[in-house]
């Protein structure tokens, strides 16, 4: 027997091969992994004793020859091509230990070349895997270092690798060329800077996390991470106590950590379900946390907290009063932590560059039955100048607070509903099916946990038009002065005018903020 070993993780190869010597199989090698063996003492043939032709090209041409491509995918159970090996006096491999040049580590170092990157393209390399792949019956094929012990225990205990091994070492290699093969792609486009969707679309992702369940207890789940720099993401946070995250954690941070990113002053955002519950802003990470929790004690409880200044010792007191699932921060003082820690089922995640937003030509997914949704993500607030469309004008307060209405509201389910005063959301009525519930709700919200007075000069956001008045109606009797919405309504004079009846005034942005 013979196997063919071609490595650049060389992660136990050098055991793998000594083992594999003692089973009387011959291996063959190529540049650094011929060189590490042989200085292991593992007796090894060159690639070009094999081929009878130099490696060239700087060893971009080593093992794409006859003399090893024809070893691996005659099949041995046909005649006519062992005759034809014979004719040709070319020998069998009867394995092949191969992984690739290490492209994504290339592409993930800062300031790294366009040169650079193509010249860590592997070519001999997946050419390999994919002929032995082919010929699995015949050839054991193997990309992962964790599978040379199993691969050894069949060897040592039948004298060959069974035939449902090979298969599924050959599942491995079209999924890992798959992968690779995507991350090459995916990175000439990038260097194409082209922003079109493209006519097949291909993105390959690295398991982070298996995990218990899904959305639900029967559900099956694991959490993936994009092969890119990810900085300030969830996927780059670090668990600093507390179990692991689940499927509906990790979702409802997420969009907890999307809303956070809108807000350069100190801000807290509580989130439940993947809406928010409560958001406040204010000079103190601390004032903002008691604006957060005031805004919805209920909903809180259980759920996740985020915030974007460090955690200081009075901030970590105040959070602690109550159950949380997850806070997530940026730093965390050492005093802070260790009031935090001291609750066991608190998860505490560490993100430094939290405020880091993703690209605008990122994408967001959403799987639906036979096929797949692929957009641009949102990542525009505003889309040109406000326009004040009644016969009032806001206040400057008014225009700060409406500001921060339209970013939550921009992070809430559709049909949703904000409503802010003084740096703090006070009522948020999320995903109904028609805006005037959406409406109800918040103000309901708002009146259950603060009291009618608060709503007295607060502002409304809304995530698109109005397409009656209705709500302007409803917001006038809560008191609310200020309005924000996208306006484009065939209707939007009846909305206006009853904002001119009403004495509030209504900017409208242009852009309507939908989110499913």
């Amino acid at each position: 027997m013979k196997a063919l070993i071609s490595v650049s993780d060389k992660t136990g190869i050098v055991e793998f091969a000594k083992e594999l010597q003692e089973l009387g199989i011959e291996i063959i090698s190529t540049g650094g992994t011929h060189k590490a063996l042989e200085e292991a003492g593992v007796k090894v043939t060159g690639i070009s004793e094999v081929t009878g032709f130099p490696e060239c090209l700087d060893g971009r041409v080593k093992t794409l020859h006859p003399n090893i491509h024809a070893g691996l995918l005659a099949m041995r159970s046909n005649p006519e091509h062992m005759k034809q090996l014979q004719e040709l006096h070319i020998d069998t491999i009867d394995m092949v230990v191969v992984n690739l040049y290490p492209f994504k580590q290339t592409i993930l170092k800062d300031g790294v070349t366009r040169e650079v990157a193509i010249e860590n393209i592997d070519i001999g390399g997946p050419t390999m895997l994919r002929s032995a792949a082919k010929n699995y019956q015949d050839v054991a094929v193997i990309v992962d270092p964790r599978d040379y012990a199993a691969v050894l225990e069949e060897l040592k205990s039948y004298g060959q690798v069974s035939t449902d091994t090979k298969f599924y070492l050959c599942s491995k290699v079209f999924e890992h060329t798959s992968h690779y093969d995507t991350l090459i792609a995916s990175y000439m486009r990038k260097e194409r800077h082209d922003e079109s969707l493209p006519e097949t679309f291909t993105m390959t992702f690295e398991k982070v996390q298996e995990m218990r369940y899904g959305e639900n207890p029967h559900q099956k789940a694991a959490f993936y991470k994009e092969v890119r720099r990810c900085d300030g993401l969830l996927s780059s946070a670090v668990q600093l106590h507390g179990k692991e995250l689940s499927f509906n954690n990790i979702n409802d941070t997420n969009g907890a950590l999307e809303l956070l990113k809108e807000f350069e002053e100190p801000a807290v955002v509580a989130c439940k379900h993947a809406n928010p519950c409560g958001v406040g802003t204010a000079d103190s990470l601390f004032e903002a946390y008691t604006k957060a929790y005031n805004a919805d004690p209920t909903s809180i409880f259980g759920g996740i907290v985020v915030m974007n200044r460090e955690v200081d010792e009075k901030t970590a007191e105040e959070i602690n009063r109550i159950f949380v699932e997850i806070v997530v921060a940026p730093a965390y003082s050492e005093k802070a932590l260790e009031i935090l820690k001291s609750k066991k089922n608190i998860r505490l995640l560490l993100i430094e560059n939290i405020l880091h937003k993703q690209d605008e030509n990122a994408y967001d997914l959403k799987k639906v039955a036979g096929g797949i949704l692929v957009q641009t993500i949102d990542s525009k607030l505003l889309e040109g100048e406000l326009t004040t469309v009644t016969k009032k004008s806001p206040t400057e307060q008014e225009i700060k607070d409406m500001m921060m209405a339209w970013k939550i509201v921009k992070h809430t389910k559709s049909n949703a509903i904000t409503i802010v005063k003084d740096g703090q959301s006070i009522g948020i009525g999320p995903g109904q099916v028609n805006r005037i519930w959406a409406c109800k709700q918040s103000i309901e919200h708002a009146v259950e946990f603060l009291g009618e007075e608060k709503l007295k000069g607060a502002v409304m956001a809304s995530d698109a038009y109005f397409p009656f008045s209705d709500c302007v109606e409803e917001a006038a009797k809560a008191g609310i002065t200020a309005i924000i919405q996208p306006g484009g309504s065939v209707r939007d004079k009846d909305s206006v005018e009853a904002c001119d009846n009403h004495n509030i005034s209504m900017l409208f942005t242009g852009m309507r903020h939908f989110k499913h």
